[in-house]
């Protein structure tokens, strides 16, 4: 089973949030907003993005390529982990 498929409900939750969020920002133009509440808007659906990126990727690797916390083999299990890491931090 894919972890898409097993993590669906909490998926489309984050998605469903997002999709009221960008709603908001529609709306926060038709009722011409001041452009910084607008860009704050923007910003905080370009953070829920990232951080399901982030999930999604994450979630991938322990799916599809190795997972640190199964791997029998030290090296790789570091490996996935640090890998793990370095894509947290990068999408942060």
């Amino acid at each position: 089973m894919s972890h898409t498929i097993k993590h669906k409900t909490k998926l489309l939750a984050r998605i469903r949030r997002m999709k009221g969020q960008i709603e908001a920002i529609e709306t926060a133009l038709l009722v011409e907003a001041p452009c910084g509440d607008i860009l704050n808007m923007v910003a905080s659906v370009r953070g829920a993005a990232t951080g399901l990126t982030a999930e999604l990727i994450e979630d991938h690797i322990r799916e599809h390529v190795v997972n640190p916390d199964r791997e029998e083999d030290a090296d790789r299990a570091k490996g996935a982990a640090d890998l793990i890491e370095v894509i947290r931090s990068y999408l942060k």
